[in-house]
């Protein structure tokens, strides 16, 4: 049992990590001009040398860049909180009881990473720049996505798991 505690420990650590390096990260658009240096585009902020933010994020007209802005940042924090309270329910809970409200938040995580992440790949054309549209996908687009099934197999494992002594 101890093991298998081990490994649900680490996996929803390893998960909560992807959350963080996706949100945070500054490359979820890289664009390579020919003769010039490479631009990484995050949520937030454009960079080659210098980094820029984002032109027009904060209008009505980038609503959807906003979206995925909390979906991930929302999606990072109930996979913090989903740890903590699965702390919490491990010295709560009585024996032969499920792990029910851990496996809701982290789910609920799921859900926001594949929200914030599909809207993303919906809407990659209509953020960037002309100049930065000839890019490609960046390490932390992927690593959200890698982080969606990480999160939802956690959930799912929370679901299933009962407290044993």
């Amino acid at each position: 049992m101890l093991i298998i505690l081990a490994f649900i420990l680490l996996f929803h650590v390893a998960a909560a990590i992807l959350l963080f390096v996706a949100t945070i990260y500054n490359a979820w658009w890289v664009v390579s001009p020919p003769g010039q240096s490479i631009i990484y585009t995050d949520l937030w902020y454009s960079c080659n040398a210098t980094c820029y933010p984002v032109e027009n994020s904060h209008t009505s007209d980038a609503a959807y860049l906003q979206a995925v802005q909390a979906c991930m940042i929302l999606a990072t924090i109930l996979c913090c909180v989903s740890f903590f309270v699965f702390i919490l329910q491990l010295f709560r809970l009585k024996q032969g009881e499920r792990f029910i409200f851990t496996a809701i938040i982290q789910l609920l995580a799921c859900l926001c990473v594949m929200i914030a992440a599909s809207i993303y790949t919906a809407q990659k054309n209509s953020f960037h720049v002309t100049s930065l549209q000839e890019g490609s996908y960046g390490a932390s687009y992927i690593l959200a996505w890698i982080s969606f099934p990480m999160t939802l197999i956690s959930g799912l494992m929370y679901l299933v798991l009962r407290k044993r002594k």
